[in-house]
């Protein structure tokens, strides 16, 4: 009943935001007409190369009227994307409740675990559409817009995505990408979901052992200092896999459009014995920082999510890299990072448990 109520929300919200986007372009068009009178009253000023009082005055009162069509423009854009955020929440909402139902449905034959390469390719999907923060004039970033980490009293909702710090099936530690399944405000621990269904485990976490992801992505134009910046040390999500390991930001992205970024990764299993990384082009996508540190240290690690298409080349186990690695791989459209994957030594080979 509740997935039937959704989808008829749903359809409700659709067609409001139909009703949006034809009043942005009505809104446009009414505008349009003073925009024309601002340029031909420049190209007047321009031909009897002078300043009159009456232009002064024209242009003062085509301005106002111009600026104040573009903030009832804003404003109708504001509530579309209002619409776009209420949409999204309530289909992840029936994600969530397609998934619990179908936990609990005996009846059905189990489904089929998702393939590697089509994770991935929803990893992708989903962090290029990590709507970007957009505020007011004045308005600061909020926490979990970029590298702007959440507050200390936050807490993970339902459906959202992590990095968690959890134990291999060797003893040792590595953090993955994991989905929020509860939390318990009398144990302050979260139940989480490994991210990846072909390891599938649930696994009970305090606090300090999650990382929220972001919820928007921050504008390198408007918002640069929601940014992870130059030699920022942070956790990346390894190309074709769903573990994080440390890396260093080497350049924030300069614009929200910019076609492709580039980085040398090598993480700690991955370098080879000359200490060479690989050479890849990463996208911003999901970002968060945190002053989690790593067990016997205290040292700060952000966390930094990268995924690429499929068309990347997989992950090789440690023997199998290159003495020179460099090869090179591009991702759609959006702001990126140059990132540098640390890479001490080839000693965790817990790690690559979870490579195709």
């Amino acid at each position: 009943m509740a997935l039937v109520s959704a989808d008829s929300r749903i359809a409700e919200l659709l067609t409001e935001l139909h009703q949006l986007i034809k009043q942005t372009q009505e809104e446009r068009s009414r505008s349009e007409h003073n925009l024309v009178n601002i340029q031909k009253t420049h190209e007047r000023m321009q031909t009897e190369n002078k300043i009159s009082p009456y232009y002064r005055t024209k242009l003062r009162g085509l301005y106002t009227t111009a600026k104040a069509d573009a903030e009832a423009e804003c404003n109708i854009l504001r509530k579309a994307l209002d619409k776009i955020a209420e949409i999204k929440s309530l289909l992840e909402e029936r994600r969530i409740a397609a998934k619990i139902a179908g936990l609990y449905n005996d009846s059905e034959p189990p489904r089929k675990t998702m393939r590697r390469g089509v994770l991935m390719t929803l990893l992708q999907q989903s962090a290029m559409t990590l709507p970007l923060w957009i505020g007011k004039p004045g308005d600061k970033p909020p926490p979990l817009c970029g590298a702007i980490p959440a507050s200390g009293d936050y807490v993970a909702k339902p459906g959202d995505k992590v990095a968690a710090r959890v134990k291999a099936v060797d003893g040792d530690e590595q953090w993955i990408l994991a989905e929020v399944v509860s939390y318990s405000h009398a144990t302050n621990k979260y139940e989480v979901d490994d991210i990846d269904e072909e390891g599938k485990e649930r696994h009970t976490l305090s606090r300090r052992r999650i990382i929220p992801l972001p919820q928007w992505k921050a504008n390198p134009e408007t918002d640069p200092e929601a940014l992870f910046q130059k030699e920022q040390l942070v956790l990346a999500l390894y190309p074709q896999t769903t573990c994080f390991y440390r890396a260093l930001i080497h350049t924030p992205p300069q614009r929200v459009s910019s076609p492709h970024g580039r980085g040398r990764t090598g993480h700690d299993d991955w370098a080879d014995p000359m200490g060479h990384g690989v050479t890849v082009h990463l996208p911003p996508l999901l970002t968060t920082s945190s002053s989690l540190s790593e067990p016997g240290g205290s040292r700060a690690l952000p966390c930094l999510l990268l995924t690429l298409p499929r068309s990347c080349p997989p992950a090789l186990p440690p023997t199998a890299v290159p003495a020179n690695p460099s090869p090179t791989f591009r991702v759609p459209a959006g702001p990126e990072w140059n990132v540098t994957h640390e890479s001490p030594s080839l000693t965790s080979p817990a790690h690559f448990d979870r490579q195709p």
